[in-house]
C-alpha cells in the first residue's frame, strides 16, 4: 500500500512538472581560422560580450575624447531608445514566466431584491443577497510550451541587452570617428594657414621683383592666384569643421547650439590594439551575440510551435461563501466550493499545426544562416581593419620621408627663383607638390585613426593588451 502511494506521488509530480518538447538550444559551429591572416601569432584574449567594454578610448590622450565619451551611454537618444526596448524585453520575460503560476482571484457580489410574497396584505419583500469566492486556476506546462515561451523570451532580451551594448559601441565609435575628423580639419586649417602665409610672403617677394622689372607681369599673377586659391581651401574647410561639430553634438545627445569646440591643433595619439585570435569575436563582439541570442529565441520557438500538437490541461478551484439574505455570510453553513479539470486538444486545424513548426524550423534556419554570416562579416572588418593599419603605417613612413623632401625641394626651388636661375613656374610646382604632400601625410595620419577605433570597435570596443599579446 506503501508502495503504490509512493508511485501516486511519484507519478503526480512528474504530471505537473511535465516535459519540454521541441530541440534544446546548441550553438551551431562556425569554422574559424586559428590566427588572422594579416597578423599571425596574436595571443587569445578572454572577454565577453556582456562585459563592459572599459574606457577603450584613453589610449588616444584627447581630451575631448575622454570629456564626450561617457555622455554617449547617458544622453546619445540611440542608446536610450535601445536601454528602453531592453527594460521592454525584460518585462516580456516576466510576463511570459508568470503563466508557470497559478492565478488566484478573489470575487465579492451583493444583491438587493424585490420579491412578491404569499402573503397579499404583507406585499413585497426586500432581501439583500451576497457572496464572497476565491478562485484559483491553473494550466500545468505538462509539455513545456510556457517553459519554451520563457526560454524564447529570455532569450530575446538577451539579445535586446546586447543590442544596448552595440549601439552603446557603435555610437561611441561614431563620436570618436567625428572627433578625429573634428582634429584633423583643425591641423588641416593650421596648414593652410601657414601655407596662406607662406604664399603671402612668396607674392611680396615676386611683387617687388616686378616692381622693379626684374620679374614679368605673369609672374605676380601666378603668386596671387596660388595665394587666393590657397585662401578658399582654408574658407572651405569651416564648413566641414561646423558639420563635424555639429555632428559631435548630436551624439552626445545636445544641440548643435550647446557645444562650442576650440580648434586645437593636436591629433589624438595612436595606439597599438592587439587583435586577440578569430575565436573571441564570437565572445567579443555585441552584434555577434545579438545573432546568437536571437537563433537561441528561434529554437525555442520551435518547441511552442510543437507543443500545440498536445492537449491542454486546465487545472481550477473555488472556494467561498454565499448567503441570502446576507447576514450569516460567513458563517460555516454558507460555505461552498468547486473543483474542476478542464481537457482540450485539437483533432483537425487544417495542417495549421504543422505549418506553424514548419515556418519555425525555417526560421531558425534563417537565425543560424545569420549568426554564420555575422561571424563571418566580423572576420571580414577585422582582418579589414588589420591590413589598412599595417599598410598604412608603411605609407606613412614613406610620406614622412617624402614631406621633408618636399620642404627642402621647396626652399631651394623658391631660393633659385630669387637669385634667377629658374622660373618661377619651377618654384610654384615645387610649392604645390609640398603642399600636396603634407596633405596626404595628414590624410594618412587620419585613415590610420580611424582605422584603429574600427578596429577596438570591430573587436568589440576592448583596446587593453590581452596577457601574452605582441
Amino acid at each position: 500500500m506503501k508502495t503504490s502511494h509512493k508511485t501516486l506521488v511519484v507519478s503526480l509530480a512528474w504530471l505537473l512538472h511535465g516535459c519540454m518538447v521541441g530541440p534544446d538550444y546548441s550553438r551551431p559551429t562556425v569554422n574559424m581560422p586559428a590566427t588572422y591572416k594579416t597578423t599571425p601569432g596574436w595571443d587569445a584574449a578572454r572577454p565577453a560580450d556582456d562585459a563592459p567594454k572599459g574606457e577603450w578610448w584613453k589610449p588616444f590622450h584627447d581630451p575631448l575624447l575622454d570629456r564626450l565619451e561617457p555622455e554617449v551611454s547617458v544622453s546619445n537618444q540611440t542608446v536610450r531608445q535601445s536601454y528602453a526596448n531592453y527594460q521592454e524585453a525584460l518585462a516580456e520575460v516576466q510576463v511570459a514566466r508568470a503563466g508557470l503560476f497559478p492565478t488566484v482571484d478573489l470575487s465579492g457580489s451583493a444583491t438587493k431584491a424585490r420579491s412578491a410574497t404569499s402573503n397579499a396584505a404583507a406585499g413585497s419583500a426586500v432581501r439583500t443577497s451576497g457572496s464572497l469566492e476565491g478562485n484559483v486556476s491553473w494550466a500545468p506546462d505538462l509539455w513545456g510550451k510556457v517553459r519554451r515561451g520563457v526560454e524564447e523570451s529570455r532569450a530575446t532580451a538577451q539579445a535586446s541587452e546586447a543590442t544596448l551594448a552595440n549601439a552603446t559601441l557603435s555610437e561611441q565609435v561614431a563620436l570618436a570617428d567625428a572627433v578625429i575628423d573634428l582634429r584633423v580639419t583643425d591641423a588641416n586649417i593650421d596648414l593652410l594657414t601657414k601655407t596662406v602665409d607662406a604664399y603671402k610672403e612668396y607674392l611680396r617677394v615676386v611683387n617687388n621683383q616686378g616692381e622693379a622689372g626684374i620679374r614679368p607681369p605673369s609672374d605676380v599673377i601666378t603668386a596671387r592666384t596660388q595665394l587666393e586659391n590657397a585662401q578658399a581651401s582654408l574658407v572651405a574647410l569651416g564648413v566641414s569643421r561646423a558639420k563635424y561639430e555639429h555632428a559631435i553634438a548630436v551624439l552626445v545627445g545636445k544641440t548643435p547650439e550647446e557645444l562650442d569646440i576650440p580648434q586645437g591643433i593636436t591629433l589624438p595619439d595612436l595606439p597599438a590594439v592587439p587583435a586577440g585570435v578569430p575565436s573571441t569575436l564570437l565572445q567579443r563582439r555585441p552584434d555577434i551575440a545579438v545573432a546568437e541570442r536571437q537563433m537561441a529565441a528561434q529554437n525555442a520557438a520551435i518547441g511552442v510551435a510543437v507543443a500545440a500538437y498536445y492537449p491542454n490541461i486546465t487545472l481550477s478551484a473555488a472556494d467561498g461563501f454565499s448567503q441570502s439574505p446576507l447576514a450569516g455570510l460567513l458563517h460555516v453553513a454558507n460555505h461552498v466550493w468547486s473543483l474542476g479539470a478542464d481537457l482540450g486538444e485539437t483533432i483537425f486545424d487544417g495542417g495549421a499545426r504543422h505549418g506553424q513548426v514548419a515556418a519555425a524550423k525555417a526560421s531558425y534556419e534563417g537565425a543560424v544562416a545569420n549568426y554564420r554570416q555575422a561571424v563571418l562579416t566580423g572576420l571580414q572588418n577585422v582582418e579589414d581593419d588589420l591590413s589598412g593599419i599595417d599598410i598604412l603605417a608603411r605609407q606613412a613612413a614613406v610620406l614622412d620621408s617624402a614631406v621633408t623632401d618636399a620642404r627642402r625641394g621647396s626652399e631651394i626651388a623658391f631660393n633659385e627663383y630669387q637669385a634667377g636661375t629658374v622660373d618661377y613656374t619651377t618654384a610654384v610646382t615645387a610649392q604645390t607638390t609640398l603642399l600636396g604632400t603634407e596633405q596626404n601625410a595628414l590624410s594618412v595620419k587620419e585613415q590610420r585613426l580611424l582605422d584603429t577605433v574600427s578596429l577596438i570597435g570591430d573587436l568589440g570596443g576592448d583596446a587593453s593588451p590581452s596577457p601574452g599579446s605582441h
